[in-house]
């Protein structure tokens, strides 16, 4: 990091942290004993799943005894009930896909994160990463995470054809935004598509628009349980949510439908933007290459924090530290990061953070820009549900979005994440 970043320590802790591939094992035996690598994550999408299912043949051809499980969850499920379901079920995942934060943390302090320090110091994986990366990326002194990607988590991706067929230019200002909302919603035109059932896909952004607000400290110490929401800073940031609401600037279905369905709106140019994270390129390969679209970061708002913050998060593999296979484990994480696979994640149109990923195939401008973004951000903003608490986050999102809805004045939102959280 720069000098003139301005993060916070936990979003130092968690923009370095990087994920490890965790050995799984059945809960109660420390472990299977057969010769299958179980991996694990969230779907990261068509195109990165061909290559991971090559790394995975890659790693059988090389390892005769071994046959390589992958294990793809809907997002959601994997980030809720379904990583804890694996990891304490039988058959457990030797490699597992982990965000950096607090959700990495609580991983090792429940035995799931075996220690690597070996394994990226002098073992197969060592010399694969710059080795600053991993000043962060342990917990009581043990390196227990392998870095895979930094995501920018939210965005405001727009449709170049339909503002230029509007005669619009993407907003910069709060102001901006709501005009750009009055002006398509009477085209007929969706303004920002959000797919929110699950909370955190408008949650993210939103929260990222109230730390604009509060300003970055306010807002992570509120998240850490340390200060309490129900403030006149919160209050306000709130009162920017019902003005979105009352300019008709997400779809009226957006806490009916999830991710995906949201994501389609844009796809199919029935909204003209759409608030989301950097996945969102490498999604769009399979669901809409035709799609001419670009981004622009968080409008500015009126407010205590720096309008060029940046809401982002490491992630990556862990090893479980009650498998077995630690050694197998290792051995595949440095497979995944040799020279070959990571220019195929870039022709995924994800880019790695290992050394090679600098060389070799062209990245997309839009990723290409992105990672600039990151590292560049004066201030980072950690995304609730991977930076903190889940259940604060959750009594985050679910206010945010009754206020989206037109279900809850800002008032009575701001009180009630309060009075959730006891």
């Amino acid at each position: 990091m720069t000098d003139r970043r301005k993060v916070t320590t936990a979003a130092v802790a968690a923009l370095s942290a990087t994920a490890l591939i965790l050995s799984g094992c059945a809960a109660g035996d420390g472990g299977s004993d057969d010769n299958v690598l179980r991996i694990a994550m969230g779907s990261p999408g068509e195109a990165q799943i061909r290559v991971w299912d090559h790394v995975a043949a890659q790693f059988e051809a090389a390892n005769p005894d071994v046959t390589v499980e992958m294990n793809y969850q809907d997002d959601d499920l994997y980030q809720t009930i379904g990583l804890p379901n694996l990891l304490n079920g039988r058959n457990a995942p030797d490699i597992y896909f982990e965000w950096a934060g607090a959700r990495l943390e609580q991983r090792a302090a429940d035995g799931f994160a075996a220690d690597l320090t070996d394994a990226v110091t002098t073992g197969p994986i060592a010399g694969l990463f710059d080795e600053k990366v991993f000043t962060s990326l342990t917990v009581d002194d043990a390196v227990v995470m392998v870095p895979h990607a930094a995501d920018v988590a939210n965005v405001l991706w727009y449709n170049e054809d339909i503002f230029a067929d509007a005669g619009l230019t993407p907003p910069t200002t709060w102001d901006e935004l709501l005009a750009t909302c009055d002006a398509l919603d009477a085209e007929g035109i969706i303004p920002i598509a959000s797919g929110n059932k699950d909370l955190w896909a408008a949650g993210n952004w939103l929260a990222h628009m109230t730390s604009r607000v509060v300003g970055e400290d306010v807002y992570s110490s509120a998240l850490s349980g340390e200060t309490d929401f129900n403030t006149p800073e919160w209050v306000e940031a709130f009162g920017y949510v019902k003005d979105l609401a009352d300019h008709n600037c997400v779809n009226e279905s957006a806490n009916a439908v999830d991710d995906n369905e949201g994501a389609q709106l844009f796809f199919q140019g029935k909204a003209a933007m759409h608030a989301i994270g950097s996945w969102l390129v490498s999604w769009a390969i399979d669901e809409a290459p035709e799609l001419n679209f670009d981004y622009v970061n968080l409008p500015s708002m009126p407010g205590a924090g720096d309008q060029d913050s940046v809401i982002g998060v490491v992630t990556g593999y862990v090893v479980n530290a009650k498998s077995s296979k630690q050694d197998v484990a290792a051995e595949f994480l440095a497979l995944l990061n040799n020279d070959e696979n990571v220019q195929a994640f870039i022709g995924a149109e994800l880019t790695p953070m290992a050394l090679s990923a600098s060389t070799g195939e062209d990245i997309d401008s839009r990723s290409a820009g992105l990672i600039d973004m990151l590292e560049t951000a004066p201030a980072i903003v950690l995304p609730p549900d991977t930076g903190y608490d889940l259940e604060t986050a959750n009594a985050l999102y679910a206010a945010l979005a009754e206020v989206l809805g037109g279900q809850s004045t800002p008032e009575d939102a701001v009180a009630g994440i309060d009075q959730k959280l006891g």
